[in-house]
């Protein structure tokens, strides 16, 4: 047993199966870092000892598992890999260090709530865990049964689709993006409305991926593999807004490279473009609210698909724009399409004579 102590707090630390563990006791009471230290070794005995057939892979960590887990998916489900990838390396950023020998039905729960204080949506965490428990294999399966039985596998998801901006509240927050301080929100507030990409689609966009002589862009590193590479046409509104963008991204780091990013990284004031910008938070909430407009970023993806939907667009034409759109969202989509559609012919009606009375 070893018991320091790190300014007014007691730290324990013993090895255990070939692992060196050191850890806070939380407590300024050297009692109180003993007996937290002997309470850590029966949990880990107990785990340990809990699958005798497999110790030597419970004291792996679970960044070690991960990383297998992830190389086995692509050899199966290539299709998939985008989306295991994106919800792996959530995992391995906030339990990465944890041996698998830790994890139960508390560790499950803990990594919910931070992803949800991260403002990550249910159905994003419950994705996520999802992969957790087949990452921890029959451990994983043995938490599935317990929590399902808590009912608190998994976090209740919202039901509807999201909302679409009407035309006044776009224009109010494209004149308040345009009036802001950030050189970044009026062209990222134009992609989300005229291009239906994502928050992590837009902000890690290079200059490589457009080419303005055809007028296209095409979508890097995606949620999903439908998102993942697709082209979306530059129409003239984006066409417009780049150029008086790329005058002030010139003025300020010379000609753009291909591996340049579009928004570059820096506070208060953009310096690197090597590197993208990590947030467009902070200026998305001051154009909301300078806009009086109340909504998620997210909702300006919504807006587009609703806009061409009653535009006419068929499934595959924004399935093919915005990439991957569950079928939810189409059906309420289509609903739409047959309001703009009786609309339409209602406007016909209001433009004919008025009926001649029988007599």
């Amino acid at each position: 047993m070893s018991l320091f102590q790190r300014g007014d707090v007691w730290w324990y630390e013993f090895w255990f199966a070939g692992r060196r563990i050191r850890e806070s006791s939380k407590s300024p009471s050297k009692t109180v870092a003993k007996n937290a230290e002997q309470k850590r070794k029966r949990e880990l005995e107990e785990g340990f000892n809990n699958f005798t057939d497999q110790r030597h892979e419970r004291i792996r960590t679970f960044n070690d598992v991960a990383d297998e887990f992830v190389a086995a998916y692509k050899l199966r489900l290539p299709q998939s890999v985008v989306f295991a990838e994106y919800a792996v390396n959530h995992l391995k950023r906030i339990l990465g260090s944890k041996m698998l020998v830790d994890f139960n039905e508390a560790a499950v729960t803990h990594y919910q709530n931070a992803r949800l204080d991260e403002a990550a949506s249910p159905k994003t965490v419950n994705h996520e865990v999802g992969f957790l428990l087949r990452i921890l294999g029959d451990p994983g399966d043995l938490i599935r049964i317990r929590l399902r039985k808590r009912k608190m596998l998994k976090l209740k998801v919202r039901q509807t689709v999201g909302k679409a901006f009407t035309p006044e509240e776009k224009n109010r927050m494209l004149e308040e993006a345009r009036k802001a301080r950030s050189p970044h929100i009026y062209l990222a507030l134009t992609l989300a409305l005229n291009a239906g990409m994502r928050d992590a689609e837009i902000k890690t966009l290079t200059w490589g991926q457009i080419d303005f002589t055809k007028e296209y862009l095409a979508v890097g590193r995606s949620k999903t593999e439908a998102g993942e590479g697709r082209t979306i046409p530059l129409n003239s509104t984006l066409l417009e807004v780049f150029s008086e963008y790329g005058e002030w991204y010139r003025d300020k780091f010379g000609k753009p490279r291909a591996e340049w990013y579009v928004f570059p990284f820096g506070k208060p004031s953009p310096s690197d473009p090597t590197r993208p910008v990590t947030t467009l938070k902070t200026a998305w909430n001051n154009v909301r609210t300078k806009a009086k407009v109340k909504g998620r970023w997210h909702d300006n993806r919504h807006t587009m698909i609703t806009d061409l939907a009653e535009s006419g667009a068929g499934d595959q034409t924004i399935m093919d724009i915005a990439g991957h759109v569950s079928k939810q969202m189409l059906s309420h989509y289509s609903h739409i399409r047959m309001e703009a559609k009786r609309s339409a012919l209602e406007a016909i009606v209001n433009r004919q004579p008025a009926k001649v009375k029988s007599s």
